[in-house]
């Protein structure tokens, strides 16, 4: 089976969008390459007493914009082209959501789900102590991925506060709301999926109550399961997945019921609420919308004849290979790309830094009205340098990303 380099695919969007910019060789390689790369061993003591070592790794893309931003995951297959590949969406990401960031991703080797609690926090804080110069509210602000969560970025924050010696709340996002973190943050990123959704449907002409599937049901997919009834007005859910089955109604899954079922039992798999279905079938169902949620490269060219869907929203990060998308477009499937389609997230994690550097803290509600304007105007921004352009939707938000990094490294005099 073939295989995909994450790092090759970034690269490969952001020469597509060069080329039609028009930008100076220096430009484009300035762009194409991380601005700094970090990789380090940390020795942590195991509960049966021995010293295990881990990699780990802090790649900070951009920073012509602002300060680089970026999650961490705990993950057994991390490499460092999966994590430049991450830091390198991320500056685009926050460039098309138009925040005054740059892009960064971080992770571990390892496998959180054969690790205690007390390990995982032994992690978690020796990854601090290796990159604590290295991050800050003024450098770089880290947030959780695959396979952290709010409790790693408690225990981060407070092993970099008590290094520093100082409170600085905001040098880490997606925290518990008792110590710092933001009303809105849990659902950010699939509120910001289905917002584009809703946008993208008006423009369409697609049903917004039609049918749904989703592929991959953590954190992402679960709240898009719940919100897309509450955001649009309805609609039937007919298939979940995650790494160890799906799950196929045709007259509906309870969202609610779902979700409560994978959180007692880890998956969707026997799920009473439907029957069994293979995990990669549930990209090939016709749909009205799929929302791909795992991970990268799922839609490729063993598949990408067989997606049906009318609109395809990417939760996920890199879930659609470069072959696919223009097989898609050409399909006349509508893609939101991950670098707009998944930008809700990072857009409250920055709403999250601006409430921390002040210490005053807004509503629920106006946190969702602040992320419903930011991600109505990029889509929309988008979308009309898909027009202008007569590009792919994917090509169309990197020319609008990498357009404004390009402008702040011109501006700054780098090139």
């Amino acid at each position: 089976m073939r295989s995909y380099n994450s790092f090759e695919v970034e690269q490969q969007q952001v020469l597509e969008a060069a080329k039609i910019l028009h930008l100076d060789d220096a430009t484009v390689e300035l762009l194409l390459w991380p601005q700094r790369e970090y990789k380090f061993t940390m020795p942590v003591r195991m509960d049966d007493s021995h010293v295990k070592v881990f990699h780990g790794y802090r790649i900070q893309h951009n920073f012509a914009r602002g300060p680089a931003k970026g999650g961490i995951r705990f993950h057994p297959d991390e490499t460092g082209d999966t994590i430049r590949a991450l830091a390198g969406w991320m500056t685009w990401k926050t460039a098309v959501v138009d925040l005054p960031l740059g892009g960064s991703k971080g992770g571990v080797v390892c496998d959180p789900r054969t690790l205690s609690e007390r390990e995982l926090e032994a992690i978690s804080r020796a990854y601090v102590r290796a990159v604590v110069p290295l991050i800050g509210i003024d450098q770089d602000i880290p947030a959780p991925d695959v396979y952290t969560n709010p409790q790693t970025m408690a225990w981060m924050m407070d092993e970099y506060e008590t290094i520093r010696q100082r409170h600085q709340p905001g040098v880490f996002t997606d925290k518990p709301q008792q110590i710092g973190g933001t009303e809105g943050r849990r659902d950010a990123t699939a509120r910001g999926g289905v917002i584009t959704v809703r946008e993208a449907c008006s423009i369409l002409g697609v049903n917004p109550k039609g049918t749904y599937a989703i592929q991959g049901f953590g954190n992402a997919g679960q709240r898009a399961a719940l919100l897309h009834d509450e955001l649009l007005g309805g609609g039937t859910f007919v298939a979940a997945c995650d790494s160890r089955g799906g799950i196929y109604n045709p007259k509906g899954l309870d969202p609610k019921d779902l979700v409560v079922h994978k959180l007692k039992t880890g998956s969707v798999a026997a799920f009473p609420g439907g029957e069994s279905i293979d995990r990669d079938a549930v990209l090939e169902l016709d749909v009205d919308i799929l929302y791909p949620a795992a991970l990268e490269n799922a839609i490729n060219h063993t598949n990408m004849d067989k997606i049906r869907a009318r609109i395809v929203c990417e939760l996920a990060n890199g879930p659609t290979t470069p072959e696919a998308d223009l097989v898609l477009h050409g399909k006349g499937i509508h893609v939101i790309p991950d670098i707009l389609g998944s930008a809700g997230g990072v857009t409250v994690s920055y709403f999250e830094m601006v409430q921390d550097s002040y210490s005053f803290f807004w509503d629920e509600a106006l946190v969702h009205e602040r992320l419903d304007k930011k991600l109505t105007t990029a889509y929309h921004t988008v979308q009309k340098a898909v027009q202008d352009k007569k590009v792919h939707p994917r090509l169309g938000a990197m020319v609008v990303g990498v357009a404004r990094v390009a402008e702040a490294c011109k501006l700054r005099g780098w090139v």
